[in-house]
């Protein structure tokens, strides 16, 4: 006869087994972003984890789902209206994880958002006051969350850094980073070996650039590294900057130098080494900047530190004594290539100033770099060291200014590149432009202002959002020239799209006016195909394979693996309509009608 309590006991193991087996289900399903996570991102191409999708920054998924055979297919699965907040443009590069879509909009709002219907879970408002900020450059932006333990990372426009419950979005902690006038957080932001790391914005107002290390969990300060010297009656905060104090002259700590870090970051987990690109000189004149000249590091530099401490490695000077804006911080590539018949590990780089170079990672030492953009009046080329060799006429006097190429706007910018292995090539976005550098010789700083000594519509800007520029004196106003040799350059072509071989320094192929400054970034994939925006191209070729109309403004494409099926997700449109929008094969959703642009604001 069977015993009744025997039966229950049973029922009761029987369940207990089942309700583990689920949680142990939820678990493996419900994967960790960690270390391991972060440092093996570049293995599959199921999640997108980080900025540039792996430690590398290379914009490349292995998934061939999509390949150039199917790619006409590629369809609207859902979109969301995003209500980004008036006043900036969205920047951001979404992350993936665990079925969720993580980023930043305008004014640093943050979401979450289910991946699979396309609503939202939650959104985080800082409640920053929605007015002009004193001389913000370029508009209340935000380029990209981190994501790691559980919690969703960001800097702010107000300087603050902040952790957020990944599940919820309320505030885990915060911290408050920078805390000066015109000083800002836009950049964004990694995790390496558990600390969040974070640079400063601000050159335009000439503040001193600086990045620095806060511990994940706790939000504590670990390292900071300031990129320019301080006040050399003082002690050095880094022995480095003993050194570089040598390559400036006159005062220039009374206004700070410059040199902010607001975007290109990478990491070598096996070398253990992080790497930082720095930004341009503030005020943008050395003649007020640093009288008399100097190379003025750490400037327009690219910098490999220690990530537990911070400690430089090695350095290396893209554009020494930068007078131009041309800013080392745009997106970096870290590859694997054989050069001369030597495996070589490498750093690549398309900073502004319009030449592609090839460093190695482990070293710093300069191995090769050519004009990646055709037409760079500035400089002849690079020498065997990589300095540029500068064209006679090249710097503006308060005499005389000069018209050049690139402008501040330069050969390419915030938009990433983005390399395929497969491939070989690195996929630029970028533009060709020329801008008038004229000295103002009424110029005087004003902290928390936008001090770049240039007259022209780039400031001066005052807090109170004045322009405070006077007339241009006679000599100012006069004429400007073009730096010797400028006349046998090819003209400017506006925006480009080009691949380019980073063994031979030669370009593969490229796409002319091909939305320059106002387009989006790069994706690289195993399926044969590039995207650049809402348009993907044979990676091999060149050839236009897929085209969408997203309405304008499209931003960097992510690809990621969800529920046997890649998708590919990327913003579009500006405000007050800017909009999230997910991709899949033979998806068949309507995109909604843009909204006018007189819409009431959010």
């Amino acid at each position: 006869m069977t015993n009744p309590r025997a039966i229950r006991l049973r029922v009761v193991a029987v369940a207990l087994c089942v309700c583990a087996c689920i949680g142990v289900a939820q678990t493996s399903s419900n994967k960790r972003v960690d270390d391991k996570a972060l440092r093996d991102a570049a293995k599959n191409g199921d999640e997108w984890l980080t900025y540039g999708r792996d430690y590398a920054e290379t914009h490349y998924s292995p998934l061939k789902q999509i390949d150039t055979s199917n790619v006409r297919r590629l369809g609207l699965a859902w979109s969301w209206d995003t209500e980004s907040p008036s006043g900036g443009r969205v920047e951001g590069t979404p992350l993936f994880s665990n079925g969720v879509l993580y980023g930043s909009l305008a004014w640093d709002v943050l979401f979450a958002v289910d991946a699979r219907t396309g609503r939202m879970k939650w959104r985080y408002d800082p409640d920053i006051a929605r007015q002009p900020i004193a001389g913000l450059c370029c508009g209340p932006v935000n380029r990209g969350v981190a994501l790691y333990h559980g919690k969703v990372y960001a800097g702010l426009l107000d300087g603050r850094l902040i952790a957020l419950n990944q599940e919820t979005g309320k505030l885990v902690w915060q911290s408050r980073v920078i805390d000066d006038p015109g000083d800002i957080l836009t950049s964004a932001v990694r995790v390496v070996k558990g600390k969040v790391i974070v640079g400063n914005s601000g050159a335009e107002q000439a503040v001193r650039g600086q990045f620095s290390a806060w511990d994940a969990e706790t939000g504590k300060l670990a390292w900071r590294f300031y990129t320019v010297p301080g006040d050399p009656s003082k002690p050095f905060e880094q022995p480095e900057l003993a050194m570089a104090a040598k390559t400036w002259n006159g005062d220039w700590w009374k206004m700070g130098g410059g040199g902010t870090v607001w975007d290109a970051m990478a990491y070598d987990p096996d070398a253990d080494i992080l790497y930082i690109g720095t930004g341009n000189g503030g005020p943008w004149s050395h003649v007020y900047r640093s009288p008399g000249g100097g190379d003025n590091l750490f400037l327009a530099s690219v910098l490999a530190v220690k990530p537990e401490t911070g400690k430089l490695v090695w350095y290396f000077q893209e554009t020494p004594g930068d007078d131009w804006d041309f800013t080392s911080v745009q997106p970096m590539i870290l590859a694997d290539l054989t050069i001369d018949g030597k495996p070589r590990k490498v750093l690549l780089h398309a900073p502004k100033n319009g030449f592609f170079y090839v460093l190695d990672r482990l070293t710093g030492e300069f191995i090769s770099g050519a004009k990646y953009a055709r037409r760079v009046t500035w400089a002849h080329g690079l020498d065997s060291k990589g300095r540029p060799i500068e064209a006679k006429g090249d710097r503006a006097t308060l005499d005389q200014a000069v018209t050049m190429s690139p402008g501040p706007g330069g050969a390419h910018n915030w938009q990433p590149m983005s390399y395929s292995p497969m491939t070989g090539l690195v996929y630029i976005p970028g533009q060709e432009s020329s801008y008038t550098y004229r000295i103002d010789p009424n110029f005087k700083y004003v902290a928390g202002g936008r001090n770049l000594g240039m007259q022209g519509g780039l400031g001066p800007r005052l807090p109170n959002g004045g322009t405070g520029a006077p007339p241009p004196t006679p000599a100012a106003a006069a004429p400007a020239h073009e730096p010797e040799g400028a006349e046998n350059e090819p003209k400017a072509t506006g925006g480009f799209f080009v691949a380019w071989d980073p063994k031979t320094e030669k370009e593969r192929w490229r796409v002319s006016n091909a939305g320059g400054f106002a387009g989006g970034g790069t994706l690289a994939t195993a399926g044969n195909l590039v995207f650049h925006g809402s348009t993907a191209y044979n990676a091999e070729t060149g050839e236009k394979v897929w085209e969408m109309d997203l309405g304008g403004a499209d931003v960097t494409p992510i690809t990621y693996m969800l529920d046997g099926k890649q998708y590919v997700t990327l913003f579009a449109r500006g405000y007050p309509d800017n909009r999230l929008f997910t991709l899949v094969l033979d998806g068949n959703a309507e995109a909604p009608p843009t909204k006018e642009a007189g819409s009431p604001a959010r």
